[in-house]
């Protein structure tokens, strides 16, 4: 389910001294109800999707044709993402972030930077932005916990806000739906695995 801004900007995430140039797309609550301290599974969770994967034919359509046109375009070529050298925002983290573990995301194309207790974030840049993928560990009213996800962004000029504006329908419509219905039965397969109380 989409979630207002507020969401995430009144909670106090350390991602905020980290990123305060990005601009806050989307958040989201992702549907892996759990208890306290179950962050580093909900990061597992996420690091084993495979968008090209997907259930759904369309969100499976829509990661070829971006991956077609970024090879077309050069969009993810050399030079432009964190592995060959473009600023990375492991630069702005300060020490005990930066001595914190952060796990590989073997699947994504994302570049982890820090986990905490409560908190995951993760970026990945091409020609067309600077993204952080930001994981948040948040107790509900009700007494139980869920997953929260922030997509935070930095567009390379004119040609960036061009493709954020053209991804944006995309994006609510058809991948993040699939993406959300990936991370929920891969959490609940998860759980299932999980040994209960003696």
């Amino acid at each position: 389910m989409r979630l207002p801004d507020g969401e995430h900007r009144s909670r106090p995430w350390r991602i905020h001294q980290i990123v305060p140039d990005f601009r806050l797309e989307d958040v989201w609550a992702l549907p892996t109800p759990g208890g306290p301290g179950e962050l580093d599974l909900l990061v597992e969770a996420v690091a084993a999707r495979k968008p090209g994967q997907s259930r759904s034919r369309s969100a499976r359509a829509l990661w070829s044709l971006r991956s077609k046109l970024g090879d077309l375009l050069g969009l993810d070529g050399d030079g432009s993402g964190i592995d060959s050298g473009a600023p990375t925002l492991r630069d702005r983290l300060p020490e005990d972030l930066l001595a914190a573990p952060a796990p590989r995301l073997a699947s994504l194309p994302f570049s982890s930077l820090y986990l905490t207790e409560d908190e995951f974030a993760a970026e990945l840049a091409n020609r067309t932005m600077h993204g952080v993928m930001h994981l948040g560990w948040v107790e509900e009213e009700g007494g139980g916990y869920r997953g929260q996800m922030a997509i935070l962004v930095k567009p390379n000029g004119a040609l960036g806000d061009a493709y954020m504006a053209t991804i944006r329908p995309f994006r609510h419509r058809i991948i993040y739906p699939a993406m959300l219905d990936q991370i929920g039965r891969t959490w609940r397969e998860m759980q299932s695995r999980r040994p209960g109380p003696e």
